[in-house]
């Protein structure tokens, strides 16, 4: 039977290994997770509210031994890991609140005899893909929205994370969650491609990049299910001539650097308007030098190893190919000469770039990030929107009609002022144009996982 290895970014050692499913696990885990299913959308709300937010609860007191496991598999510094448990029951909880709300019938007039309405059902067998970078959160924005509708849930979790997976699985059954409503297995690529065209599956949630979804988009395509889709992005920052240049270079790096730049929404490139340019830079060199490269499970570290060892020699044939073309890099490695190399890659801030660079056009999902000057908002604009990709991005000024007026024009899913790399689970999250379609999080996520279902009932034919 063919056997999954997980190996940790911070030594290559094995971390996990397990038996992927055969045919006849996967069959059964869908049987049961439509029959299963049947059952939970009959469970009043309120009990299903209370078995998920009691899972939430259960992880939370598992907090340092998950945070533990995260830092191991994919070398996030144990100190940040303990935020994803943390986000995960923050989620949980937001979701909560406007569950009734997101979920409750629509009453409508109508003339004397006639009753009409729409009511929020739900679509059935949800089968998520989610992705390593937040391995509790990401399963978070599809997973409780779809159980509080009444679905159940199939995860199949990237390969280095299993160990997520399955914790969040032992979470829910301990709940009281039904068995068979949140199922957790191991597949590769191609063997999920096979469950997304499965009829049982009604909803497809897939995080993850564009290329590596490639055999999911033609299973989707094949049958035209339903699907929500979040390939990442390419994210920008603007520094306007009135911004606060101290707090906007800590915060912008900070957005950069977390999670050694590998969230979906980190900061990938920079654009600062001339008049601040140098001011700005200098002070972002200096904001970039602060953070520590280390081993991930020593306390004083602050950026770990990134998640593999060819994403860290993708990241720097990026840096490479910018310098080759010009680009000149800030930081020296020097400090970090005993650490860089394998899956560790050292943060950098490159000046002189452009958009002939891939460094600024493709993602980089590391702690490197390249700043361009430009001399006007509407050059800035410009470049923000010059990408195949729209998640988030960010404006940083003291004019907040500006900041709107600019965010009305971004080509994006989410527009923040003076501030970065943040999901607040009470807002819509999704992106436009190669980052994805649909949303997760607040009452407009539960629409993805529900379908409406109309009534018009006559009490008498006349």
């Amino acid at each position: 039977m063919p056997v999954q290895r997980t190996l940790s970014p911070i030594d290559g050692e094995v971390v996990a290994e397990r038996r992927l499913a055969s045919n006849s696990e996967l069959e059964t885990a869908l049987e049961l997770a439509q029959v299963a299913g049947d059952s939970w959308r009959k469970v009043p709300l309120a009990e299903r509210i209370d078995r998920v937010l009691c899972a939430a609860s259960l992880l939370e007191g598992q907090r340092d031994l998950a945070a533990e496991e995260i830092t191991l598999q994919m070398g996030r510094p144990r100190l940040d890991a303990v935020h994803e448990i943390d986000g995960f029951a923050h989620m949980a909880r937001a979701q909560a609140e406007v569950a009734e709300r997101a979920l409750a019938t629509m009453e409508l007039p109508g003339p004397t005899g006639i009753t009409r309405r729409v009511e929020r059902v739900p679509v059935g067998v949800v089968f998520q893909m989610a992705s390593w970078n937040h391995p509790y959160t990401s399963v978070g924005g599809v997973s409780i929205p779809a159980l509080l509708a009444g679905n159940a849930v199939v995860l199949r979790h990237s390969d280095q994370t299993p160990l997520c997976a399955e914790r969040l699985a032992t979470a829910f059954l301990e709940a009281g969650v039904p068995e068979g409503v949140f199922q957790a297995l191991h597949l590769t690529q191609d063997r999920a491609a096979r469950v997304v065209v499965d009829p049982r599956v009604q909803l497809v949630a897939y995080a993850g990049s564009v290329a590596g979804a490639q055999p999911i988009l033609r299973a989707i395509a094949e049958r035209a299910v339903g699907s929500m889709l979040q390939f990442g992005g390419k994210d920008p920052a603007y520094v306007r001539a009135d911004a606060d240049l101290d707090a906007a270079a800590e915060a912008i790096v900070g957005g950069v650097l977390a999670n050694a730049g590998q969230s979906f929404s980190a900061v990938e490139r920079i654009y600062v308007h001339e008049d601040r340019y140098e001011a700005f830079v200098e002070r972002a060199v200096t904001q970039v030098e602060r953070w520590v490269l280390g081993d991930p499970r020593t306390p004083s570290t602050t950026i770990g190893p990134v998640v593999r060892r060819r994403n860290a020699e993708c990241i720097r044939r990026q840096i490479d190919e910018a310098v080759g073309k010009g680009a000149r890099a800030l930081v020296g490695e020097a400090r970090w000469s005993q650490i860089v190399g394998g899956a560790y890659v050292a943060p950098q801030l490159l000046v002189n770039v452009d958009h002939r660079m891939s460094l600024m056009t493709e993602p980089t999902v590391g702690p490197v990030v390249g700043v361009q000057r430009v001399a006007s908002d509407e050059e800035a604009l410009a470049l923000m929107n010059d990408s195949r990709f729209g998640l988030s991005a960010s404006v940083w000024t003291e004019d907040v009609e500006r900041a709107i007026a600019l965010g009305a024009r971004l080509q994006t899913g989410t527009v923040f002022m003076n501030q970065c790399d943040v999901v607040d689970p009470e807002l819509a999250w999704g992106g436009v144009k190669e980052s994805g379609r649909g949303c997760t999080l607040s009452r407009l996520g539960y629409e993805h996982m529900t379908r409406p279902k109309s009534y018009h009932l006559r009490q008498r034919v006349y």
